[in-house]
């Protein structure tokens, strides 16, 4: 993982958001990954997502597990939180963070590899508790740290670049994801930035557990013909389901979209997803639906992308505990404890 920093060179004229910030400034290192990877692509996408939502680096949390994808943290956001965990483990690292302190942004970074097979149970546990984060799956179908092996998402005849093609099922976390009752599910591709930025805002922005699936080529291992995580198996079968646009709540939506073509989600704050449907049927409302949409396209050979799913009922974690507004790692000791006497009330209870 680099840590050489980037020349902090600006245009004296570059755009400030309303913290006076520009895009550089939630910047990270030089990163080291191949040229032309699909997850530098999606660290362009984060940077440019951050800036726009007026997001102090030092009230951002950056998490992430092993492989190419848990690199991506170093190469954005560099004056922000940070924690580099041990393989698949970044979800109950997550978990501990934001249960000490709800007041950060939390946005975890991992892959296909470190969420689908070593860390499928920590994934599945996020969901269930339906921690309040941001979660980027960068998904390439293969383990690009060790040579480019199959990883848990390879479709079955999926062709590497040495061997046989894959004839294992793939673990779809979009499909794993509405069965578990995730309340924000997305999916988008690395190389289509237009839709992806308001994906990853409407997740941040987002109060619950929020999943971006980024189909993310490797440029390396998994970029040939044959495989169906390239560039150009994505571009030819990938089908946008639903347009997201991310309108800040200062600003009029109705004017920028005619009567009945759009679908407006009022997120947690105030902040709004405005939903253009392509598929006039699809209700990104409805889990049932949904399930069945995603998998009948899957039976077609399609990548559907779009924002998939979103449910704003359901709590998040601190809500569905009772936790106090003020967050644990700021409460005073004598708040903390009970009291002798309180203490041993409770102790009698296991006696």
């Amino acid at each position: 993982m680099s840590y050489i920093s980037k020349p902090k060179i600006q245009h004296p004229n570059a755009r400030r958001n309303k913290l006076g910030l520009t895009s550089r400034d939630y910047e990270g290192a030089v990163s080291t990954l191949c040229a032309g990877c699909g997850h530098d692509s999606v660290t362009a996408a984060i940077v440019q997502s951050v800036y726009e939502l007026n997001i102090e680096p030092h009230m951002l949390a950056k998490m992430s597990g092993i492989g190419c994808s848990s690199k991506t943290p170093a190469y954005f956001a560099s004056q922000s939180h940070g924690f580099n965990s041990v393989h698949g483990r970044m979800p109950s690292v997550t978990t501990g963070a934001n249960a000490a302190n709800r007041t950060l942004t939390y946005i975890g970074v991992s892959g296909d590899g470190d969420s689908l097979s070593i860390g499928a149970g920590q994934f599945v546990h996020a969901i269930r508790r339906n921690l309040n984060m941001c979660y980027i799956i960068e998904n390439n179908g293969v383990y690009g740290l060790t040579k480019g092996q199959f990883s848990a998402s390879a479709d079955i005849g999926s062709k590497p670049k040495k061997g046989l093609p894959n004839q294992q099922e793939p673990i779809d976390p979009v499909s794993m994801a509405l069965s578990l009752g995730a309340t924000y599910i997305a999916r988008s591709f690395s190389g289509d930035k237009e839709q992806l930025v308001p994906l990853i805002q409407g997740a941040l922005m987002h109060k619950g557990f929020a999943l971006v699936d980024v189909i993310s080529p490797c440029v390396t291992f998994n970029d040939h013909e044959g495989s169906t995580k390239s560039y150009a198996h994505t571009r030819k079968h990938y089908h946008n389901v639903v347009n997201a646009d991310f309108i800040a709540p200062a600003e009029e939506i109705k004017t920028a979209y005619d009567e009945g073509s759009a679908m407006s989600v009022e997120l947690h704050g105030g902040s709004k997803i405005v939903l253009r449907k392509v598929d006039k049927d699809y209700d990104p409302s409805s889990r049932a639906s949904s399930f069945k949409y995603l998998r009948d396209r899957f039976n077609a050979g399609e990548i559907i992308t779009g924002l998939l799913y979103i449910d704003e009922a359901r709590n998040e974690m601190h809500d569905l505990m009772g936790n106090v507004d003020m967050p644990l790692s700021q409460l005073p000791l004598e708040t903390l404890n009970p009291g002798n006497k309180e203490l041993k009330k409770i102790l009698s209870g296991y006696r």
